[in-house]
């Protein structure tokens, strides 16, 4: 057999280790992630990233070629797994049983949850926002995570859709409206408390607190 024959023939048994480089490419998501909610955005570097992970500058480049792109990158990651995590636990909108007050209400309680169970990722959104704005990341870029930020609009256009049918909801309130509003009211309290931004004296209670500002909600745009 000849030496090219033979080259031949081990190029065509070579398989691309896929599962390898998506395990990398998540390796570095999770530890970018993790070093950025402990220290910030803007002062790390993709280099300081890659050693943390225990990599060379070189092999994560293989996968993001700036640091924009990769900071992205884990904020979609990380909101998508949040949703996913809701997602499998919303009322069946597929049954006529189920309210559109009672899936608002579920709408509202996944903030409490976010605050409950995800502090972190609220700290790391609140230095995200900060660097794209400083940054001023362009469209293209950002486009995943918008794109997963429409999806949660389209979840409350269900909600908003039965509101319609049933009156459970106010509906005299355009759409864009309900949803904006809701959205940055619990977003920005729940932001506050994760990091530390309120007066919280010795019988503090976060929880209750913020059920209170659920239930106030809940009683402004529930049908009477």
């Amino acid at each position: 057999m000849t030496n090219e024959k033979v080259m031949l023939k081990r190029k065509a048994g070579r398989k691309p280790d896929l599962a390898g480089r998506a395990e990398k490419r998540t390796l570095l998501l999770e530890k970018g992630y993790e070093i950025f909610v402990e220290y910030g955005i803007a002062g790390i570097s993709l280099n300081t990233v890659a050693e943390a992970a225990g990599f060379g500058i070189a092999t994560i480049y293989r996968y993001f070629d700036k640091k924009q792109g990769f900071v992205v990158e884990i904020a979609t990651k990380k909101w998508q797994e949040f949703t996913g995590e809701i997602l499998r636990h919303r009322p069946r909108e597929d049954s006529e049983s189920v309210t559109a007050a009672e899936m608002f209400e579920f709408y509202l309680d996944s903030f409490l949850q976010l605050y409950r169970d995800h502090k972190d990722l609220l700290r790391f959104n609140q230095m995200f926002n900060i660097y794209v704005q400083s940054e001023g990341i362009d469209a293209a870029t950002l486009k995943p995570y918008n794109d997963m930020a429409d999806r949660l609009a389209e979840q409350f256009h269900i909600t908003y859709e039965r509101a319609k049918k049933d009156r459970t909801i106010r509906t005299d309130i355009p759409e864009t409206e309900l949803f904006s509003t809701t959205l940055h009211i619990m977003l920005a309290a729940v932001t506050r408390y994760a990091g530390g931004l309120v007066y919280m004296p010795e019988d503090f209670d976060d929880m209750k607190e913020l059920e209170t500002l659920k239930n106030m909600i809940m009683a402004q745009y529930k049908a009477t």
